[in-house]
Order: C-alpha cells, then structure tokens, then sequence
C-alpha cells in the first residue's frame, strides 16, 4: 500500500491488485494513511497456482485494472 500512496503523490497513476483475502486488511490501512487507493480484488490464494492459472486471473483482472488507472487519474 506504501508504494501506490508513493507512487499517487508523485502524479504517477496506480492500482493495487490484491486478493480477496486481503479486503478488510487493504482498507484498514488504507484509512491508517489517510488514502483511499484503486484497488482490484482476484480470487485468493495465489501460491500453489500453475502459470496459465496466474495468467488467467490477471486476463480476468485486465479489465477493471486499466479501468481504475484512468479513472483514478480523472
């Protein structure tokens, strides 16, 4: 969460991408630094995956990830 607020504050567009895990973790410190970051949920866990596994969630994720870069630009 520390390098998208990095990242924000220097102009430069970003979105998180965590698991659905993570939810309330993300937002909890999300409120701690005072950001309301872009993030994208995918399906949780992540270890123990195959590589056409990873690739298919992050083709699922595409989408809403160029979605949140341009509209969290705006």
């Amino acid at each position: 969460m520390h390098d998208i607020v990095n990242l924000e504050s220097r102009g430069i567009p970003a979105v998180a991408v965590i698991t659905e895990q993570f939810r309330s973790g993300a937002k909890a410190q999300g409120e701690a630094l005072g950001f309301d970051p872009a993030i994208v949920f995918v399906e949780h866990p992540m270890q123990d995956r195959t590589d056409e596994e990873l690739v298919a969630i992050a083709r699922q994720a595409l989408g809403e990830i160029l979605e949140a870069l341009v509209f969290s630009n705006q």
